[in-house]
């Protein structure tokens, strides 16, 4: 059957930052917060402070996944431009997102970088407490998606590239940054643009109406999807084939339907604590979806989301005027 992983990660150089600190590498795999906190973040055999792009084409390729949709986190810190040439290296394999920090002072020309120069077609947010924006900056001053000014600037210019994709990791239920209800109102205002709210809005099967009731937030709305990439590690423990990630996911078809539901892996730290193979294959020993259904999960949403036309013409003919001389 055939599979896009709709979200994935390549790291050319460790650089995470939250509110732990900085992420230094270590080897084989490890890496330190500045607080301490001891992290296996490569799996073994994947690469020892990197992990490059055709180690993540060596997971697909052994688990025949055709696509990946490469998408930054703070965790391995941005890797917009590794992002940009490995789309570039590998135009039929990868699309991806680029991230960037609302706050800093040139935040719109780097957004206007990478949509007009480097043909991004998608942007991701991760503003979660527990690892991203919230973590380091919004702890006294919160904000909001949905009414923050730097935000907003960002999403209008946004909405001259109709079928733009916004892609938001906004963290646990019991974070600050947990902000369901703000994707509802984006995607009113915002509605020529497509939103995808990372691993399943954090479930918990032990607060199952608290899933339902926040699904249900998006069941209007079209251009809302949810990947569930990660869902076993953050309900965990987990065992293959996932009974709790099951329910959860069971759960978004009832609400959302197949259509609106995004396979991904969330490698590669995900695969550290189950391997690539398993994240690739669950799916397909458990009977939630028909097999049309389940083609639609694996491989045609994805498609249908991050691969629209536009994104890969704009991907093909992207090209860095400023460094394109020196590389």
């Amino acid at each position: 059957m055939k599979k896009i992983d709709g979200h994935a990660h390549i790291v050319n150089a460790i650089a995470g930052f939250n509110g732990k600190g900085r992420l230094n590498a270590l080897s084989d795999g490890y890496a330190i917060w500045d607080d301490g906190d001891l992290i296996k973040l490569i799996p073994d055999g994947y690469g020892s402070v990197d992990f490059k792009a055709e180690s993540l084409l060596a997971f697909m390729d052994a688990n025949e996944v055709e696509k990946a949709v490469i998408l930054q986190g703070h965790l391995n810190g941005y890797q917009n431009y590794y992002t940009y040439q490995a789309i570039k290296q590998y135009p039929d394999r990868f699309t991806g997102a680029f991230s960037v920090d609302p706050y800093v002072e040139n935040a719109m020309t780097i957004v206007r970088r990478h949509v007009e120069e480097l043909g991004f077609r998608a942007i991701k947010f991760e503003i979660s407490q527990g690892g991203g924006i919230h973590g380091y900056r919004g702890q006294k001053t919160p904000f909001r998606l949905d009414t923050d000014p730097h935000v907003s600037l960002i999403l209008t210019y946004l909405l001259d590239y109709p079928g733009f994709v916004v892609t938001v990791d906004y963290g646990n239920y019991d974070q600050i940054s947990h902000q369901p209800d703000a994707i509802a109102n984006l995607a009113r205002h915002y509605s020529s643009l497509d939103f995808v709210v990372c691993h399943l809005s954090f479930p918990h099967v032990a607060n199952q109406d608290r899933l339902r009731a926040e699904l249900s937030m998006w069941k209007d709305y079209d251009n809302i999807y949810t990947d569930i990439s990660a869902i076993q590690d953050i309900d965990s423990p987990d065992v293959f084939p996932f009974p709790k990630s099951e329910q959860s996911v069971r759960i978004a078809k009832e609400i959302l339907g197949a259509k609106r539901i995004i396979w991904g892996t969330d490698s590669p730290w995900s695969a550290t604590f189950n391997t690539y193979e398993e994240l690739a294959t669950w799916l397909e020993h458990v009977d939630i979806f028909s097999s049309e259904e389940l083609q639609d999960v694996l491989y045609n949403n994805a498609e249908r989301v991050y691969f629209k036309p536009s994104a890969v013409a704009a991907n093909r003919e992207s090209e860095d005027s400023v460094t394109k001389d020196i590389l």
